[in-house]
């Protein structure tokens, strides 16, 4: 594996990755904003200036976990597997979307939502 190789990867990596990033910070939000919705009466007391600190915690979280697609891209761009992965890749993006939204609906209905007064 040579310098250039490895470089012309991370750049295609980045080419692609970044361009999805805003679809799936977008779905993110519409899961959320679909729980809070759904149920408003109960959400309402915690919309507060301290609690939108957490919910960009928990947004900077959601990101840090969307580069987790750098770990599969890279290998696998780098293998004698990269022509059929670059028409593949979009599974790798749905499945770790879909992942995200499972995730995020969990918080929201496990971990928050009970504790919302």
């Amino acid at each position: 594996m040579t310098s250039s190789a490895l470089q012309s990867a991370f750049f295609g990596a980045v080419r692609y990755w970044e361009k999805r990033r805003p679809l799936y910070n977008a779905v993110l939000a519409a899961v959320t904003i679909f729980w809070v919705v759904l149920s408003w009466p109960h959400f309402r007391p915690a919309m507060n200036p301290g609690n939108l600190f957490r919910l960009l915690g928990l947004a900077l979280v959601a990101n840090v976990c969307y580069c987790a697609a750098y770990l599969v891209d890279l290998p696998l761009q780098l293998s004698g597997l990269s022509r059929s992965w670059s028409r593949g890749r979009w599974t790798l993006w749905l499945m770790g979307t879909a992942f995200a939204m499972l995730l995020t609906s969990y918080w929201i209905n496990d971990e928050i939502y009970p504790f919302v007064r």
